[in-house]
């Protein structure tokens, strides 16, 4: 696909259904377990298996670049961490405070944070210099 807004439309609409996926099987699983804050646990548990499959996903279809990977996955959890912490901050708001459930709260959630991947993705996790010719 040649037009990278596009491409990270779809990569993003898989990544989204992935993740909410990880989000709502760590829920029903080991967040029903640890009780009345577990969908806490279920957060960073989805976390780190979703930003592992988006990372192999925006990197291979979207951004197309090779070399750094490891350079590229710092920079791509960084901007992750600040979606995390916005989630972090928003889910318990909209869980404890709005009495949403936790998928609810998670669903609507997943609107501010595509912003932020985004921007955060293409101005600086697969960012290259440019090269003079």
């Amino acid at each position: 696909m040649k037009d990278r807004r596009v491409a990270f439309l779809i990569v993003g609409v898989i990544n989204t259904i992935v993740g909410f996926g990880w989000f709502a099987l760590f829920e029903y699983t080991v967040g029903r377990w640890l009780g009345q804050y577990g969908y806490m646990v279920t957060l960073v548990l989805a976390h780190i298996a979703a930003v592992l499959c988006a990372f192999v996903l925006y990197r291979r279809f979207v951004f197309r670049v090779r070399g750094h990977v490891w350079l590229d996955l710092a920079r791509f959890e960084s901007v992750y961490l600040v979606s995390l912490g916005i989630n972090a901050v928003l889910l318990p708001v909209l869980v404890e405070l709005f009495d949403l459930q936790p998928i609810v709260a998670q669903a609507l959630i997943v609107f501010v944070t595509t912003l932020v991947s985004y921007f955060g993705h293409s101005r600086f996790s697969f960012r290259r210099k440019k090269e003079v010719v």
